[in-house]
């Protein structure tokens, strides 16, 4: 149990001095124990004429090459006869996992009851540290599949005194709140955006439901989708951020970036572009790379490790909430970055239009976005349409103007280019159901590139 306000206190609050020699220790620990059990790594050293007794610290780290999903994709079945990745013995393996599968093959990752123990231990201070301990009943809207989350969350509850709701998805009864009466909810930002909308469909109104706080896990997200998730529910939102790789973060109550155990998970900022590592501070590229305690055993593990997810490290000072583990800002995905007029933009910026508050007494929160060539050689054509509460009643004017304006700002080649009319945004009204999302099974794309 946590006796206070960290799960684990001893190595959230470390003074940065020892946290660092921790990191170095296990980088060694970690590195030797990748070629002594993986095939891939042993060759990858080989081809590459690394000695492992030579990496000892992070700046020696920096220097190794980096690997991708494609990588583990290269070194699996079916390309390959063995998963070239796996370093434990089958007796040790726990579960088996894979990614979703969204950009490729999925991704196979073994995990020994270690593992579990690690990405629980995780989970537990994200949660201990966002208000979560004995007595909480939480409704977990996360697959129970391949999927590492859901269970690793579980059995963090385990770990704090927290009671799970395992529905696995936010289409579960509203009886679950009224009967069970929750005290919090991890979901995506629209699935929690549809439960507290059917709940005022039927009478309910989520803001005096028995929730306390809501976490939004397993994508990025604009702060203005999070400030209407929290007035809807009229709580507290944190963000955290994991992945099937190992890489979670997590958002204290001061909502000043996402913490990262740097205990068990070593993260780096790469500028592919330049081929080099950046400062804190500048944005690029999350490149990770487990750690291992000395004498501990793992199923997979990554050294430097090309997440293809951006962010930017915030600080390495202590927090103010007293943990001293860095911080950084909300990832995003790189695949929902595109380029127009030579000016780079994400899914968040648009859902950052969408999003605008006053236009929030029209829309339901739900969208679409895709990028077309123009008629014209370089013009490009981006369509966003737009799911209504009532489309009859909606002030198409006011909200494409709120729109344009946040989604424009800080963007000022992309502005030029759209007053000049090489980039056009045209906008699309539908009912309650009607966009093309919903005839898609799995994960929805908020922004396609169709051109």
């Amino acid at each position: 149990m946590s006796p206070g306000p960290y799960h684990n206190p001893s190595i959230e609050t470390m003074d940065r001095g020892e946290l660092d020699a921790l990191i170095d220790e296990r980088i060694r620990y970690t590195v030797k124990y990748a070629a002594d059990n993986s095939s891939f790594y042993r060759k990858w050293f080989k081809e590459h004429g690394i000695s492992p007794s030579n990496i000892q610290c992070h700046e020696d780290l920096l220097e190794l090459p980096i690997i991708n999903g494609s990588t583990i994709r290269e070194h699996q079945s079916p390309v390959t006869k063995d998963f070239e990745f796996k370093t434990g013995e089958w007796n040790d393996i726990f579960t088996i996992h894979e990614t979703s599968g969204t950009s490729g093959t999925p991704k196979a990752f073994f995990l020994t009851w270690e593992d579990w123990e690690r990405y629980a231990e995780k989970y537990a201070r994200y949660f201990v540290s966002q208000g979560f301990g004995p007595g909480d009943k939480v409704v977990i809207c996360a697959s129970y599949g391949m999927n590492v989350g859901a269970n690793t969350m579980t059995l963090a509850a385990h770990h704090i005194g927290m009671t799970i709701i395992p529905t696995g998805k936010c289409t579960f009864p509203t009886r679950i709140v009224t009967s069970y009466k929750p005290t919090g909810i991890v979901g995506s930002v629209f699935k929690l955006l549809r439960l507290g909308n059917n709940m005022k469909e039927q009478g309910l109104e989520p803001s005096e439901s028995s929730i306390e706080r809501l976490v939004v896990g397993g994508e990025s997200f604009a702060e203005e989708a999070r400030s209407y998730l929290s007035e809807l529910w009229d709580c507290d939102v944190y963000n955290n951020y994991g992945s099937t790789e190992g890489t979670m973060c997590g958002e204290c109550a001061e909502f000043s970036g996402l913490h990262v155990s740097e205990d068990m998970v070593h993260l780096d900022v790469y500028d592919p572009g330049m081929d080099k590592f950046v400062k804190d501070g500048e944005c690029g590229r999350i490149v990770l790379t487990t750690l291992l305690p000395v004498g501990a055993k793992c199923g997979t593990l990554l050294l430097n490790y090309d997440t293809e997810d951006t962010t930017v490290v915030l600080t390495r000072k202590q927090c103010a909430c007293g943990r001293t583990h860095m911080k950084i800002m909300n990832p995003q995905r790189e695949a929902e970055t595109f380029w127009v007029a030579e000016t780079p933009f994400n899914r968040v910026d648009v859902e950052k239009g969408v999003f605008q508050r006053e236009n929030m007494e029209y829309l339901t929160g739900e969208y679409e976005a895709f990028l077309y060539g123009g008629d014209d050689e370089g013009e490009t054509v981006m369509r966003v349409s737009l799911e209504c509460l009532d489309p009859s009643a909606c002030d198409k004017r006011f909200v494409e103007e709120n729109f344009l304006r946040a989604f424009l700002r800080y963007k000022k080649r992309l502005e030029n280019a759209y007053h000049d009319g090489t980039f056009k945004v045209i906008f699309n009204y539908t009912a309650p159901g009607g966009l093309e999302l919903y005839q898609i099974k799995g994960r929805p794309k908020r922004l396609v590139d169709r051109r």
